[in-house]
C-alpha cells in the first residue's frame, strides 16, 4: 500500500491518493496530475475508487483517463452523471471558488462513460466492499479492502491531518446530512477495520477511537454553528480551536484541505432543513 502525498499548491499533508491492490482511491484535482503520477511510478492502477466528486478528491479523473483510457473508474450512481458530464460541477464550484477556480482545481477533464463502473453502496468487487456513505455529501461511498482491512472514507471520517491532532467535520454546502452522517459512520465501524485512510490526510490504526472522537466533534461544531452570529464567528471559532491544538503549519495543512470559512454555510444550511423538518 502507497500513500501519495499530492501536495496541493505545494503544501504537504493536504489531499492523499491511496495505491493498493491495483487500485488508486481518490486521485484530487488536476493541478496535482504530475505530483501524483510521479508519486504511482511504475504501478500504474486499472481502477480509480472515487470517493465523492467534489474536485478536492475526483477533478483529476478525467485527466487520469486522458492518459490512461482503459482505467475504469468507480462511483456512486448519484455522482456518476458529473463525472461524464462536469459543466453543472463546474458552475457550481466556480460560485464557490470564483477567481480562485482554476489555481485550486485546475482543467476539468468529462470521464467517458464506457470508463465509470456506477456503484449503489452494498456491492463486493473482487478485493473491495463498498459502502453508501451519506453525511458529508449525498453521492458519497467508502471501500473497504478485506486483504488488509482499511477503509477508506474519503470526508465520511472527517479530517486528521497528524496522528497526535484534532479530527474535523468538514461539512461545505450543498448537502450535509446530520442525520445520515452517524449512520454512515456506524456502517463504517461495522466493517471493524483495521485502519483508516484518510484523504485529508493519512493512514491511521485507530479507527473506532478515530470515530468516536469524529461524532463528538461533528456534534461541537453544530453546537458552534447555533451559537454563532454568522459564519466569520464560526470561522474563527474553528481558527482558535486548530491554533490551541496544532502548530502554525499544521494548522495551514488543515485550513487548506477544510476551510473555515466554508464550514458554517453547509451547518447552517443542514440545521434549518432539520428545524423545518425537511429530508
Amino acid at each position: 500500500m502507497k500513500l501519495i502525498d499530492t501536495k496541493h499548491l505545494g503544501r504537504e499533508r493536504v489531499i492523499g491518493a491511496f495505491l493498493v491492490d491495483g487500485a488508486l482511491i481518490d486521485c484530487g484535482p488536476s493541478t496535482v496530475h504530475d505530483t501524483l503520477v510521479a508519486g504511482i511510478g511504475e504501478e500504474r492502477p486499472s481502477r480509480l475508487l472515487v470517493t465523492h466528486i467534489h474536485l478536492d478528491h475526483s477533478g483529476g479523473a478525467g485527466k487520469l483517463v486522458e492518459r490512461w483510457p482503459d482505467l475504469e473508474v468507480w462511483v456512486h450512481e448519484r455522482g456518476a452523471r458529473h463525472l461524464a458530464d462536469p459543466s453543472k460541477l463546474v458552475a457550481s464550484a466556480s460560485r464557490l471558488y470564483g477567481e480562485h477556480m482554476e489555481t485550486l482545481w485546475g482543467e476539468i477533464v468529462p470521464v467517458p462513460e464506457e470508463n465509470l463502473r456506477v456503484l449503489t453502496g452494498g456491492e463486493t468487487i473482487g478485493a473491495w466492499r463498498v459502502a453508501y456513505t451519506p453525511g458529508h455529501a449525498s453521492h458519497h461511498v467508502s471501500y473497504l479492502h478485506e486483504p488488509t482491512g482499511t477503509a477508506f472514507t474519503g470526508d465520511t471520517a472527517g479530517v486528521r491531518i497528524t496522528p497526535d491532532g484534532p479530527i474535523l467535520a468538514p461539512t461545505p454546502p450543498p448537502d450535509i446530512d446530520l442525520e445520515a452522517w452517524p449512520r454512515s459512520m456506524d456502517a463504517i465501524a461495522a466493517w471493524d477495520p483495521q485502519a483508516l485512510g484518510i484523504t485529508h490526510f493519512g493512514l491511521y490504526d485507530d479507527p473506532q477511537e478515530h470515530l468516536t472522537r469524529l461524532r463528538e466533534q461533528l456534534a461541537k461544531q453544530v453546537s458552534w454553528a447555533r451559537e454563532a452570529a454568522d459564519g466569520e464567528e464560526f470561522a474563527a471559532r474553528v481558527r482558535e480551536d486548530l491554533a490551541a491544538k496544532t502548530d502554525p503549519a499544521t494548522a495551514a495543512s488543515y485550513e487548506q484541505g477544510m476551510p473555515p470559512d466554508h464550514l458554517y454555510p453547509g451547518l447552517e444550511r443542514a440545521l434549518s432543513r432539520v428545524s423545518s423538518g425537511g429530508s
